[in-house]
């Protein structure tokens, strides 16, 4: 039996959408590899390495592409994850396994105390998670799994039961985390943005007092090279931040560090657009949502579109400023169909130009500014390019008719994730595997652009760059 029907006999037949696409099997089935090793029984590990428990936007990430392989599990992942929702509605970032010993991972269960710390803010008490957050893909991701196999989804239940733990999830975003008082979610710590050690975090940090190097163990640098990792003082800075929140019973509005994101907020857009189809196929009027994610697109304009960077930049809230960095976090709202003309023009004379390169000098979207002085292309969100960044930015070009660079994108990304080993993030010169292998969301992202037709556009509706009614690509 070969590894395809290896994998594919331990699943009902009902599960498997798609056949691989005759164009890369080898690929497809390296993918599949990957995402099966990585699966715990009802969710996947980004890395059994490094990172050996269920992560909040990386299990988004991980569905997205595992709906090409089974739709159920595709499914399962998302409702693994919403069923360690906080009363309050946030989302954990963490989900710990409890099988997996403490010392594997920092901070871990022991330090986040979320059952008793965060018991005023409705934590889990059958599960230990995080208390923070990370941006919020998984209304998008759960439209999209639910098309993969409507009639699946129908007979599960699936959307039904996910929507209203979705819709709180975003109420507790945009009611509670709207420290800025101008519409936007603001992030209280650089973990809850995804892009952790960003020199776009570099000046506000500045500002907190790290935690006492004696005072935490740094299991990461068992894993990584320690030039690929965030720094002792920017680690004892997050330790710091984290301790504090949890010391506070997880209140929501009183920390050191409190920054609206561009692509944390965009992603929110995105996933209220999907939200918005969910509710219509659930029968209710999906109209008010699409009005919201309209009204949250021109706030994002309006308060982080720098025109002189020709890009979005983060705003922090404690300083009162915009930060004059340039991250691919910035770019990351081309993803949305809302935006106006002159500003998506902008972005991608910016991807494509001097300061990311694409096109030009690299290959996929580096994480940081080319030319800026803490550019380093191996240092965690300093420089290397990851591949999630890349599937936003490929889905964005393609949204806003730019096919041919899209189409390279795509290309760079299958490419890379095929020599690396679907490695964590690459050196965006060189395309050099960096971080874990073996990792979910490279694996995922990658099948998922395995099952789109090169040169295809994308209709210009209400959900824009993830529109599925072009399904494109040799699906089975």
């Amino acid at each position: 039996m070969d590894r395809t029907a290896q994998l594919t006999a331990r699943l009902p037949e009902r599960e498997i959408a798609y056949d691989p696409p005759a164009s890369a099997p080898s690929l497809h089935v390296r993918a599949a590899q990957v995402l099966d090793a990585n699966w715990t029984g009802s969710s996947t590990v980004p890395s059994r390495s490094l990172y050996p428990h269920q992560w909040s936007w990386d299990s988004a990430f991980i569905a997205i592409g595992l709906r090409h392989l089974s739709p159920l599990r595709a499914q399962t992942e998302l409702e693994t994850l919403l069923a360690a929702q906080w009363g309050d509605g946030r989302i954990p970032h963490i989900v710990f396994n409890p099988s997996v010993p403490l010392d594997a991972y920092f901070p871990s269960p022991d330090f986040w105390r979320s059952s008793t710390a965060g018991r005023a803010a409705g934590a889990p008490r059958t599960v230990q998670t995080s208390g923070i957050v990370q941006p919020p893909v998984h209304a998008l991701a759960a439209w999209l799994v639910h098309c993969a196999d409507p009639g699946l989804s129908q007979a599960r239940g699936f959307l039904a039961g996910v929507y209203p733990r979705l819709a709180a999830w975003h109420r507790y975003l945009l009611h509670r985390r709207d420290l800025g008082g101008g519409g936007l979610v603001s992030v209280m710590h650089p973990w809850e943005q995804g892009m952790d050690n960003s020199p776009c975090w570099d000046a506000p940090l500045s500002r907190v007092t790290p935690a006492p190097a004696r005072s935490f163990r740094r299991a990461d640098l068992d894993h990584g090279a320690p030039e690929d990792r965030p720094t002792d003082l920017d680690y004892g800075r997050y330790v710091r931040l984290a301790t504090d929140y949890r010391d506070r019973s997880y209140a929501d509005g009183d920390g050191e560090f409190a920054v609206e994101d561009p692509a944390f907020n965009a992603l929110l857009i995105a996933s209220e657009h999907a939200l918005a189809r969910i509710a219509a196929e659930l029968g209710a009027a999906g109209t008010a949502r699409h009005a919201r994610a309209e009204r949250l697109t021109a706030a994002l304009v309006k308060r982080l579109w720098d025109a002189a960077s020709g890009m979005f930049l983060c705003r922090d809230l404690r300083g009162g400023e915009l930060i004059p960095e340039r991250s691919v976090s910035g770019l990351v709202p081309l993803v949305l169909p809302g935006l106006p003309r002159p500003v998506a023009a902008a972005l991608v004379r910016t991807l494509c130009g001097p300061h990311f390169g694409l096109g030009e000098s690299t290959a996929m979207v580096p994480s940081y500014d080319l030319l800026g002085e803490a550019f380093d292309p191996h240092r965690y969100w300093r420089g290397p390019a990851w591949f999630n960044t890349s599937w936003l930015l490929e889905r964005g070009l393609r949204a806003h008719g730019e096919r041919q660079r899209a189409d390279a994108l795509r290309e760079a990304v299958l490419s890379l994730a095929d020599a690396t080993g679907f490695a964590e993030y690459v050196d965006p010169y060189t395309g050099e595997a960096c971080g874990a292998t073996g990792f979910g969301w490279t694996a995922a992202l990658a099948l998922d652009l395995l099952h789109e037709r090169p040169g295809h556009t994308v209709s210009p509706t209400a959900t824009g760059a993830f529109d599925t009614s072009d399904k494109g690509g040799d699906r089975g």
